[in-house]
């Protein structure tokens, strides 16, 4: 009875997940955490988040999440490559000093 369609995430045959039902559970599964209510598309950025500060080459990043090409993952995670940017600059500020 499993229907392959490629999915992340998918019902015992193989269909997609109501995304209501994703998203209550979700939250059912927060509440005894006890982590802030977030929304669960943000686990998706955050993945990316972590992936970019470990060094993770963007192109792997940008496959992995879907993404039609780096530019919308780069845009997407504009904030994190500053930071990593003031990161490298301190960085090279202590080896040339």
């Amino acid at each position: 009875m499993y229907q392959d369609f490629d999915l992340v995430a998918c019902t015992q045959h193989g269909t997609p997940l109501n995304p209501a039902k994703v998203r209550r559970t979700f939250k059912r599964l927060i509440k005894p955490a006890d982590v802030s209510n977030i929304r669960f598309h943000i686990l998706r950025h955050s993945h990316a988040i972590i992936l970019l500060v470990r060094g993770v080459n963007v192109k792997v990043i940008s496959e992995r999440l879907g993404h039609s090409n780096i530019k919308v993952t780069l845009k997407t995670n504009s904030h994190v490559l500053r930071t990593m940017q003031e990161e490298v600059a301190r960085k090279f500020d202590e080896i040339i000093n």
